[in-house]
């Protein structure tokens, strides 16, 4: 057996001892799986929550801690996939959703907090005007059609490894799932071959500043300038999709790249933990949907406007996450992804992203795009994540994670004690 066939059997041995402990540990988390796919497809409903042997099941949380089934407690590092940003039952947020319980809850009717919450979103992201939805993937899925509408344009360009939703996914061959925009799936960061493939026919392109689900890989500073320049130039529109990224600065992530886009689209933790979507921008492509128009165009949604998701996401925007405390978490998250690398040394790990969101890679050598992620190690990363469930880190299967607020110092302490210690009892695999 050669070199590389023995390391791969080693790293294969270790995976199944860590599964098998896994197994031993978690058998109510099992128990609950296997009862629940009695009446749901594979006892799931969000697909990036399964992994095989079987997903834990959390029982409950608080603050920065989640607890399993059998009762095993986990320092919360996913943080929803940025959605929780503020942890779990934050007293402002559930102060807020309590006062709008207690006001009705579906109203069918506008009612006294959106108008806040919008002029609220617009001012802090720069907007002109905004409009809700009930997840990112309605956001983007609104502003593309916005998009294609107001160009006169078909063709809509996405970059391989990006996710805008459950019908809007381009990792690998993209998803069966996808609406059936015409697309162009052009290389993320590759400055010359994205370039010529922004033509006079193309509608938008739709890009996230930085790589979310697919392994928190920023994009450039020269790539999206060069973006901004041939939408321009080509009368194109530009949308950043920020449902994840808006999180890193106080004015999302394009407030620090010098890239203004015509839409933005936002999600995840501006709904103070409760369903939300948003896009918005400039006033006279958003104005499309003023309904005192004649040509107005539809937006219909029955929870778009909901108490619960205004109520919350305006506290959390507005009274917990200000622009100091976004500041001081994402200097946090850049110190802990530093110190994690440092770690690493030159082990075949590293961790990629910016300020509160970060992504592990079993990989030496720069990760700059969703192909340099998908050459990396795929069975060592596995490895990490059921070690670091072992040492009670949580954290997704695919490597991803992001801090809330209670995260302080002694859990960044605990996530790099477990990090240490996988890369001293794994020193035989990291080669």
């Amino acid at each position: 057996m050669s070199g590389t066939g023995l390391r791969n059997a080693e790293i294969d041995a270790a995976l199944n001892d860590a599964k098998e402990l896994y197994l031993a540990r978690n058998t109510l988390s099992l128990a609950r799986y296997l009862d629940a796919t009695t009446v749901m497809p594979g006892g799931n409903t969000r697909s990036v929550l399964h992994y095989p042997p079987f997903p834990l099941a959390m029982s409950r949380a608080e603050g920065c801690r989640l607890w399993d089934a059998d009762g095993h407690a986990y320092i919360d590092f996913l943080g929803d996939y940025t959605a929780g940003l503020y942890g779990h039952s934050h007293p402002a947020i559930r102060a807020a959703v309590d006062a709008a319980l207690d006001g009705g809850i579906s109203l069918g009717a506008s009612n006294m907090t959106e108008a806040r919450f919008a002029r609220a979103i617009c001012e802090r992201f720069g907007l002109q005007r905004v409009r809700f939805a009930n997840s990112g993937t309605e956001a983007n899925l609104l502003a593309v059609s916005l998009g294609r509408i107001v160009t006169r344009r078909k063709s809509v360009m996405v970059f391989g490894g990006s996710y805008h939703g459950s019908l809007l996914g381009f990792a690998g061959d993209g998803s069966p799932m996808n609406v059936p925009f015409e697309t162009i799936v052009a290389p993320y960061n590759d400055f010359e071959r994205t370039r010529a493939l922004i033509t006079a026919d193309l509608a938008l392109v739709l890009v996230e500043p930085m790589i979310g689900s697919g392994g928190c890989i920023p994009a450039t500073a020269e790539f999206l300038k060069m973006l901004r320049e041939e939408t321009n130039r080509a009368g194109a529109l530009l949308i950043f999709d920020e449902v994840m990224t808006s999180r890193l600065a106080p004015g999302g992530l394009q407030s620090v790249t010098g890239v203004q886009p015509d839409l933005t689209t936002l999600g995840k933790y501006l709904g103070g933990g409760m369903s939300f979507g948003a896009f918005g921008g400039r006033g006279e492509v958003m104005d499309r949907f003023d309904p005192r128009r004649s040509d107005a165009l539809p937006h219909a949604g029955t929870f778009n406007n909901n108490v619960l998701s205004m109520a919350a996401g305006l506290a959390g925007l507005t009274e917990v996450y200000t622009a100091d405390a976004a500041v001081a978490l994402n200097a946090r998250g850049d110190a802990l992804r530093a110190r994690l690398n440092r770690l690493c040394g030159d082990a075949p790990l590293q961790f990629t992203g910016i300020g509160s969101m970060l992504a592990v890679h079993a990989a030496r050598g720069p990760v700059t795009c969703p192909a340099d992620a998908a050459r990396a190690d795929q069975k060592l990363k596995e490895l990490f994540f059921f070690d670091m469930l072992s040492h009670g880190i949580w954290l997704a299967r695919r490597g991803m994670m992001a801090l809330s607020l209670p995260i302080g110092d002694a859990e960044c302490d605990a996530l790099a004690a477990a990090v240490e210690e996988f890369l001293s009892a794994r020193r035989s695999l990291l080669v």
